[in-house]
């Protein structure tokens, strides 16, 4: 049995420069993990199934609509004769959250395909395969800090992040990606404005890091919070916690993230956070 994990992707920033003529969103993001997530085992060689344990398993999906076998059978389209076999799925990411839960998946679930069937992950028909499943999926598929750009398919070179001790808020409220977009009114063609996104080192300080996450930003959080008024208190408790370096929406939302200068800080929050609201999903991480 092969496993592996798939943690929680966090776009620490996340510009919308437009909007493609196919219809796509180009974009530009800073993309780190977590140190944890959901985690997949794969038994080889037998039938293609999937079975989903874990806190948030309930909301996961199944059938179709869990991007698991989704990317599953791309991949035997893909791959002629290629091993498949039973998926296990234990799930602790919220679902529709903005932390790429789904995405993850699919790409630990195509990393373990490859190793199944002695295949690089750089195999350019798994990569298309990523492609093909979700924006997300190519960016998770070696879980690297990276920038992200266009509709995903286009990655940046590894960038060796600091250490970020954070804290993960979700107030338990799911967010559909398709309305926040819809909600910024852009075009196929049009262009957005703002400032570009600041250019990041391979290999910054924290101090290089936090002074160019704050000349950025999300420019979803706006539509995220309309959507999920929620997502307002969120990032207010975060940016209120003692010890808060920069608070924001990860994704579409409405996980939340807050930097700390330490881990015990990042700990702190997450205890006083988890004990005023024992139904939100609270997590610390060190983000990478």
């Amino acid at each position: 049995m092969l496993t592996t994990r798939a943690p929680a992707k966090i776009n620490l920033t996340l510009h919308v420069r437009g909007r493609r003529q196919d219809g796509y969103h180009d974009l530009e993001s800073l993309v780190a993990f977590s140190g944890a997530g959901d985690s997949l085992s794969l038994t080889p060689g037998e039938a293609l199934s999937l079975d989903i344990s874990g806190p948030t398993s309930s909301d996961a999906g199944d059938g179709d609509d869990n991007l698991v076998l989704r990317a599953a059978r791309r991949f035997a389209e893909a791959i002629k004769g290629g091993r498949l076999g039973r998926f296990r799925l234990e799930k602790r990411l919220p679902v529709a959250a903005g932390v790429g839960g789904g995405s993850s998946d699919a790409a630990a679930a195509l990393r373990l395909l490859a190793k199944a069937n002695d295949l690089a992950l750089d195999d350019p028909r798994i990569r298309e395969v990523a492609r093909s499943v979700g924006s997300d999926v190519p960016v998770c598929l070696e879980a690297r800090a990276r920038m992200m750009r266009g509709a995903g398919e286009s990655l940046g070179a590894p960038i060796h992040l600091p250490p970020l001790p954070a804290a993960l808020i979700n107030p338990g409220v799911p967010v559909a990606t398709a309305p926040v977009f819809a909600a910024l009114g852009l075009q196929p063609g049009a262009s957005r404005g703002g400032a570009a996104h600041v250019e990041i080192s391979a290999e910054p300080s924290a101090g290089e890091l936090l002074a160019a996450l704050a000349k950025c930003r999300n420019d979803l959080e706006d539509a995220a919070c309309l959507q999920a008024p929620a997502i307002v208190d969120a990032l207010a408790i975060l940016r209120a916690a003692r010890g808060c370096r920069l608070a924001r929406m990860s994704g579409s939302g409405a996980t939340c993230f807050a930097l700390f200068a330490t881990r015990r800080d990042a700990v702190r929050a997450a205890r006083v956070i988890r004990a005023q609201h024992p139904g939100w999903w609270v997590k610390t991480a060190v983000l990478r």
